[in-house]
Parts: structure tokens; C-alpha cells; sequence
């Protein structure tokens, strides 16, 4: 568990580094965008006394480093400044936009996760036959089409041809749910609502399960590849010659090697669906954060746009954080190594 420690600590300064050097980059390109911030939120009746007072609001007079510098220190106190589109604090903001949008992905996740390494599983049990061709095309398309097209589909499919589910926002007005965590699945539970819980359920499925499409191919053609070149290795043949039983040989022997890249997909896709959310959430109107991206970005609104791609790129960090401590544990040879070191 040491080893395992020093591999958090490490990652966590690499981390910390990669998020200034992100906020470094960001600030920089947020400015350099072509379009006065002041005179887009003002509007073009606004006299040049007004625009003037906006600028000197925001420090844009100032130098790129003295705006730089003022931002750390913001941030530093945890304030991202006033944004233009809302006219409320960038953080209140993200505390309303980003639960809607992790909720999302969690269970986006949770599908490619529980669809995505069982059909990998499958398919490389029964290479070669029907069940391995089916789970290969179907692999093939979840990976081709891209998330906002399986929104689409999936949105005529189940909720104009066939209406089994909502197509906009996360749940019926007519339930009221406290907000305590955010999310409405859970919210939904700890307040003892289960109609308002099955109609959440019902308002994310669709969008969830379009985000995890791409992801749900990615895993089960990398699970496929590992497991079948590992049922070639000789402890697996020794192990069908000992006469385990199949399932355990496919658990124990063959589906835990493969787990550490198919690991290491997951969470990339994971993190990746936290910037790549923005189409579906327009699709579905889900009130997310990746929603609120793109407009703020659109009126260059300098304080949200920062504040957005940092929180991302947290989000992205700590997901990759998280696959890194699960290899380690998962992969005796990565704990020993660094023990011996």
C-alpha cells in the first residue's frame, strides 16, 4: 500500500501542475478570441462610456499577467468572477450546471461499464461464432456514429415512433425533489419519492445511453482482443487441462489481465464525456454544465469560459487518477515493481 501512496502522491502533483499549466493556456485563449466581451454582454446600443465602465470592471485595460495574476488571486479564495451570460457568480453557476451534467455521465459510465466488458467477455468466449459477429457489428456502430447521432436515433426510435420515454429535461414538473446532492436519482431516493425517482430514471435513460454508446464499443472490441489472446497463453491451457470449470477460467485467468486496458479506455472515455456531453444535452435540453459551455463560449463570457474548462479538466484529472490506482491494485506487478524501487 505504500507503493500504491507514493503513485497517488506523484499523480496528484502531476495533476495539480497540468491544471495550472491548463488554466495558463485557457486564460490566454479566452482573451485572444476575437470579440470585445464588454460590448457582446452591453450589446450594440450601448454607448462607449458604458462599454469603457464594463472593461474597467473586468480589468480587460490591464495586461494579460496583472488579469492573470487577479484571477489566481480570485481563485485562490474560491471565486471565478461574475459571469456576463447569468449576471451571477461562475461558481454558483457551476454548482447549478455541473451535478446535472455529472449525474449524466455516472450513468453513462455505469452502462458502458455493465454492457461494454460483459459483451467483450462474451464475444471472445464464443469466438468465431454467431454470438462473437453480433457483438462485433454492434461494437463496430456503437464506435462509428458519434454520440449526438445515437441521440438522435434513439430520440425518434423510443420517444417519437415509440413513445416510452420524455425527450426533454431531467424530470416532470409536477414532482418537487429537495436538492441535496444535486443529483435527482439520488435526491429522488433519500427523500422516499420512487414515482419521482422512476420518472428521473426515465428522463435520463435516453441520453445516457447515447453518451455511452461510442464507450460501450470502445470496451467490449478492446475486451474481446485482450481475452482472446489470453485464452492462447499456456497457464490458461494448463488451467483447461486441471479441468476448472470455464467460468472460472474466463473470470480468474483470462479476464483479469485484460481488465488494465480496457481500465484504461473506460476512464479516458469517461473523462471525455464530461467535454463531449454538449450535443446531447442540447439534443435532450438537459441542463447541464457541457450546455452551459457552449453558450457562455459563444458570448465569450471570459470568467465562465475559464471556470468551465477547469472544472473539466479536474474532472478529467481525477478520472484518470482513479484508473491509474485501480491498475496499481489490480496489477500485482505494478505494486511490486515499485516496491523494489
Amino acid at each position: 500500500m505504500r507503493a500504491v501512496f507514493r503513485l497517488l502522491v506523484a499523480r496528484l502533483f502531476v495533476s495539480l501542475l497540468v491544471l495550472a499549466g491548463v488554466s495558463v493556456l485557457i486564460f490566454a485563449i479566452a482573451r485572444v478570441i476575437p470579440g470585445d466581451p464588454a460590448r457582446i454582454a452591453l450589446g450594440p446600443n450601448a454607448t462607449h462610456e458604458q462599454v469603457a465602465a464594463l472593461r474597467g470592471q473586468l480589468r480587460l485595460d490591464e495586461s494579460i499577467w496583472s488579469q492573470y495574476a487577479w484571477f489566481v488571486n480570485d481563485l485562490s479564495r474560491g471565486e471565478l468572477g461574475q459571469s456576463l451570460y447569468t449576471n451571477r457568480p461562475v461558481v454558483k453557476d457551476i454548482a447549478q450546471f455541473l451535478p446535472a451534467t455529472l449525474e449524466l455521465v455516472i450513468v453513462a459510465g455505469i452502462l458502458m461499464i455493465c454492457a461494454g466488458l460483459p459483451l467483450g467477455m462474451l464475444a471472445a468466449k464464443y469466438r468465431g461464432g454467431v454470438i462473437d459477429n453480433v457483438v462485433r457489428l454492434l461494437s463496430l456502430l456503437g464506435v462509428s456514429a458519434p454520440s449526438f447521432v445515437w441521440a438522435v436515433i434513439l430520440m425518434l426510435l423510443f420517444a417519437f415512433y415509440l413513445p416510452l420515454f420524455p425527450i426533454a429535461g431531467r424530470i416532470d414538473t409536477a414532482f418537487e425533489v429537495p436538492g441535496v446532492t444535486g443529483f435527482l436519482l439520488v435526491d429522488s431516493l433519500l427523500d422516499g419519492q420512487v414515482a419521482a425517482f422512476a420518472d428521473a430514471l426515465r428522463h435520463i435513460a435516453l441520453p445516457a445511453l447515447a453518451l455511452a454508446l461510442s464507450g460501450i464499443g470502445q470496451a467490449a472490441r478492446l475486451t474481446r482482443a485482450n481475452m482472446v489472446e489470453t485464452y492462447d497463453r499456456p497457464y490458461v491451457e494448463m488451467a483447461r487441462s486441471y479441468g476448472f470449470p470455464e467460468w472460472r477460467i474466463a473470470r480468474s485467468y483470462a479476464f483479469k489481465p485484460s481488465l488494465i486496458p480496457s481500465l484504461t479506455i473506460i476512464g479516458l472515455d469517461f473523462a471525455a464525456m464530461l467535454g463531449n456531453a454538449f450535443l446531447v444535452e442540447a439534443i435532450f435540453a438537459w441542463p447541464g454544465l457541457s450546455r452551459y459551455g457552449v453558450a457562455v463560449i459563444l458570448r465569450k463570457d471570459l470568467n465562465a469560459i475559464v471556470g468551465t474548462v477547469l472544472i473539466i479538466s479536474a474532472a478529467f484529472l481525477i478520472a484518470n487518477l482513479i484508473v491509474d490506482l485501480l491498475i496499481a491494485l489490480i496489477n500485482p506487478r505494478i505494486r511490486h515493481s515499485r516496491d523494489a524501487s
